[in-house]
């Protein structure tokens, strides 16, 4: 049985033109980022995930990092608006595709700004970052959007970096892994603090699984000793457009489909509680 539908969206031929924030531009090869994107949705389907493709947008060079155009909560879609103005053409695709899914559709609209990779939520709790692509005009939103399903919406602070969940993600049972230096941490439960930029990039797949970048080996060996199973991906190219693993999809779960851990599978030394 599937878990869900993942949303992903291929690679644009202008994927070098994408925008750079934090981190000094390098060059990327189209090519290997296609073959990389295309391992990627293997790794999705392998975890038991049906893959669907938001249509393609040529002209958007970051229109890859589909998570930024919406946010699925239980059966809410709320479809961004992006706080980059050249990335809110990418919204359209997006819509398209979820109308097609059995979810009731919302909108961010102006002048609130909301990039999907800045929401994190973990239980009943809503994490928003703030500070570079959303505003509070857009938590507001969101909070009011999510109003009816029994969720809490917190702002979060960012420092120096793109998007909340380029600093912090959880873990299946709750675990937050993250780069405390780069947000408000006192906005959030007790963290685990990584010392790898991407070991706090991470996408629980149900049953265990916990997709993570190649480039993070020392997490994933974390992992492994924990009780986790990491499905471990290689995405540089994609990493140098400060993109990160959950950058590349928008998962979906049906009702019976993911695995929920509700008790810390365990601990290890090898990451400092913060």
């Amino acid at each position: 049985m599937s878990r869900g539908v993942a949303l992903v969206r291929a690679p644009s031929d202008r994927l070098a033109e994408g925008v750079v924030t934090h981190i000094a531009r390098a060059a990327v090869d189209v090519e290997l980022a296609k073959r990389q994107h295309r391992e990627y949705v293997d790794a999705l389907r392998s975890a038991g995930w049906t893959v669907r493709e938001v249509a393609p947008a040529p002209d958007c060079p970051d229109s890859v990092f589909v998570e930024d155009t919406v946010i699925v909560c239980d059966d809410v879609a709320v479809l961004t608006r992006p706080g980059l103005a050249a990335r809110r053409a990418e919204v359209d695709g997006t819509e398209a595709a979820v109308r097609d899914l059995p979810l009731r559709v919302a909108h961010i609209v102006a002048p609130a700004m909301l990039d999907g990779g800045d929401v994190l939520q973990v239980g009943s709790s809503v994490y928003v970052g703030v500070g570079g692509r959303t505003n509070a005009a857009g938590v507001e939103q969101l909070r009011a959007h999510l109003a009816g399903l029994g969720r809490r919406v917190v702002a979060v602070r960012l420092t120096g970096v793109l998007h909340l969940k380029s600093a912090v993600t959880a873990l299946p049972d709750g675990t937050l892994l993250a780069r405390p230096d780069r947000i408000d941490h006192g906005a959030l439960p007790d963290l685990r603090a990584v010392d790898e930029e991407a070991g706090c990039h991470v996408v629980p797949l149900g049953g265990g699984q916990v997709l993570l970048a190649a480039s993070a080996p020392r997490t994933a060996q974390w992992l492994r000793t924990n009780g986790w199973f990491p499905v471990v991906v290689d995405i540089s190219e994609f990493e140098k457009l400060e993109g990160c693993v959950t950058c590349l999809t928008v998962l979906v779960p049906s009702p019976s489909g993911m695995t929920t851990f509700t008790t810390p599978v365990g601990t290890s030394p090898g990451l400092q509680a913060w």
